[in-house]
């Protein structure tokens, strides 16, 4: 007798995700399956997983539960576990909406990076609180081809490398990761964003995301994308006490990323659920041999 696993396909400004809702922390979810499951040619497809489980019920977010109720349990499409997704805050608050399990309004959300707060607009629109940017020190090289150029070095609670090119054609196809010096600066890999200049406060960016591949969009990496290039243009909010706001256009739609004189970063951006089924377990015990 097979057994019949629920799942849902969603996406923020087409960063699309496997949602597979499991309160308890019931399914054991290793590298391989999230892979077969995001495997856009012989699974549902996705660059990414959001496991949804209750805070109280999983290990790595027991001491989050009296903060958030849910724990965003993210997984790369390789399998692989990441601390943070921005666009799959979204979608995952997205989710918990459409299952009538929360409101409009404000909402907490337990991530490997920490509780995000989220608030759940009447418009549609989801704002997420991406907490603060650090800027580790140490200088930054990101090359393709025989071009090269100096990257920011921004950490969003995952690792970034924010390059400012004439043109997003310079990135290349973005198959591989492209190559970053020294080394030894991302020992777990990163993040690399290109980005060309739009207008003032406005930007467009590509992003090879750690794990994924190119995608269409990436929450943490437009949030490490606005703040580098507002100390590229001399803003720092706390500095100056103003907010400053940055129109971020990825390749899936448009993000707005707002940096507070606290420090803290808002993005704000849809969030679709576009599909939900059921994948059969001894299909992907086929699949994983």
């Amino acid at each position: 007798m097979s057994t019949r696993i629920a799942f849902l396909k969603g996406h923020g400004t087409e960063n699309d995700f496997v949602i597979v809702p499991d309160p308890e922390n019931a399914l054991d979810l290793p590298p391989a399956t999230v892979a077969a499951l995001c495997d856009r040619r012989a699974g549902i497809g996705g660059d990414g997983l959001l496991h949804v489980v209750r805070s109280a019920a999983h290990p790595e977010a027991r001491e989050l539960a009296a903060e958030a109720e849910w724990f965003m349990d993210y997984r790369n499409g390789d399998g692989s576990v990441a601390e943070m997704c921005g666009n799959g805050v979204r979608v995952f608050a997205r989710y918990l909406q459409h299952a009538g399990l929360v409101t409009e309004g404000d909402l907490a959300v337990a991530t490997r990076g920490g509780v995000k707060t989220v608030h759940i607009a009447k418009d549609g629109d989801i704002t997420v609180g991406m907490g603060r940017a650090l800027f580790p020190e140490g200088d930054v090289t990101v090359s393709v081809g025989e071009r090269s150029w100096p990257a920011r070095n921004v950490n969003m609670g995952n690792p970034h490398a924010v390059a400012f090119v004439d043109d997003l054609a310079h990135a290349g196809d973005l198959y591989e990761v492209p190559p970053f010096q020294p080394a030894s600066v991302y020992p777990q890999g990163v993040n690399v964003e290109f980005v060309a200049d739009r207008g003032p406060r406005h930007v467009a960016m590509r992003v090879y995301e750690r794990g994924a591949g190119e995608t269409r969009s990436c929450g943490t990496g437009a949030c490490a994308v606005a703040v580098a290039a507002a100390r590229r243009d001399g803003a720092d909010p706390a500095v100056t006490g103003t907010p400053a706001t940055y129109t971020v256009d990825v390749p899936g739609g448009r993000l707005v990323i707002t940096e507070r004189p606290d420090g803290e970063i808002e993005m704000t951006g849809p969030a679709v659920i576009v599909a939900e089924g059921e994948f059969d377990a001894e299909w992907l015990a086929g699949v994983l041999g």
